[in-house]
C-alpha cells in the first residue's frame, strides 16, 4: 500500500488550522460519564462544546451549532427522546452531523436507534469494530463499549455502511481505518492508554464534528484530521522511551495538554504509519 495521498495531508493541515481559527460550536448529545473529557478536549482543541440532550431544548439549540455529534452510549430517557428531533432539526438547518453508535449490539433500544439514525444522513459514522459490524452485517456487538473485534475484521462492514449511508466511516482501534466505501486509509498512531481512559472514543467523535464543521465539503479529510490530531496527541502524551511510566490518570491530563499544543504544521511530515489503498 502506498503512503497516504499528499493532498489529504494538506487538506487535514488546513482543517486543523481552521478549527483553531474559527472555534466551531459542536453540539454533542452523548453519555454523561464522558462529558468532561469531551467538553475539555474540544476546548483544548480550540472548539466550543454545547451539551444539551432534551427534546425541549436540543432541537432549537442545534440550529445555532456548527456541527452535531450524536452518541448512543449510556442512553438516558432524555437523550432517547431528544435525539430524533435534534437530528431532524440539524438536517433542516444544514448542520453536518456525526453518528457515534456506542455500545450497540446487545442493548436493544440503542441498537434500533442507531440503525434508524444511519438512515438519516450522517456525514460521518465513528465507532469501534464491533459496533460497525452491528451496523454493517448484523453482528452481535462487543461487551458494552468494549470492542471484541479488530478494525480489519470490520473493514468490509465499514465499507458497506459507507456505501449504503453515503457517510464516511471511521473504525477506531490499534490501527484506525477511515473509508468512504471505496478509498481506505489506515492510521497507525496512538497509545494503548487511549483504551484505558473513559471517553476517548467519544472525544474522537467530537473532534470529527469540530473538523467537519469547518470542512463539511470534505468529510474524508475532516475525519482524518481529527483522527491524526487525537492519535498524535496521544503519542505526545505517552512518549515512547520515557523513563517515567505514564498511567491512565496522568495520560488523560497530558492528552488535553497535547491537544492544546498540537501544531497543524506537524501533519505535513506524516508518512510512516499512514497507508492508503
Amino acid at each position: 500500500m502506498p503512503d497516504v495521498a499528499p493532498e489529504l495531508v494538506t487538506a487535514a493541515t488546513a482543517i486543523v488550522a481552521a478549527v483553531r481559527g474559527r472555534r466551531p460550536l459542536v453540539h454533542r448529545i452523548g453519555p454523561g460519564v464522558t462529558a468532561p473529557i469531551v467538553a475539555n478536549g474540544l476546548l483544548a482543541a480550540g472548539a466550543r462544546p454545547l451539551v444539551t440532550d432534551t427534546a425541549d431544548e436540543a432541537p432549537a439549540l442545534v440550529r445555532a451549532a456548527d456541527a452535531l455529534v450524536v452518541g448512543t452510549g449510556s442512553l438516558s430517557g432524555d437523550a432517547r427522546a431528544g435525539i430524533p428531533p435534534t437530528v431532524a432539526a440539524a438536517r433542516d438547518a444544514g448542520v453536518p452531523w456525526v453518528l457515534d453508535p456506542a455500545a450497540i449490539g446487545v442493548a436493544p433500544v440503542r441498537t434500533r436507534l442507531a440503525h434508524d439514525l444511519l438512515r438519516q444522513g450522517p456525514a460521518v459514522v465513528r465507532g469501534n469494530a464491533s459496533e460497525l459490524l452491528v451496523l454493517g452485517s448484523g453482528g452481535s456487538g462487543g461487551r458494552g463499549a468494549d470492542a471484541v473485534h479488530d478494525p480489519e475484521d470490520a473493514l468490509e462492514a465499514a465499507r458497506e455502511v459507507a456505501r449504503r449511508s453515503g457517510a464516511v466511516v471511521a473504525v477506531s482501534g490499534a490501527v484506525d481505518v477511515v473509508t468512504d466505501g471505496d478509498r481506505v486509509v489506515r492510521v497507525e498512531h496512538g497509545s494503548p492508554l487511549l483504551a484505558r481512559v473513559t471517553g476517548t472514543g467519544c472525544l474522537l467523535a467530537a473532534l470529527v464534528g469540530a473538523c467537519l464543521a469547518v470542512a463539511p465539503e470534505d468529510p474524508v479529510a475532516a475525519t482524518l484530521a481529527a483522527t491524526w490530531w487525537l492519535t498524535l496527541a496521544a503519542e505526545d502524551a505517552d512518549p515512547l522511551g520515557s523513563r517515567t511510566p505514564v498511567g491512565p490518570g496522568t495520560f488523560s491530563v497530558r492528552l488535553l495538554d497535547a491537544l492544546d499544543r498540537f501544531e497543524p504544521t506537524s501533519l505535513a511530515e506524516l508518512t510512516e504509519g499512514n497507508r492508503e489503498r
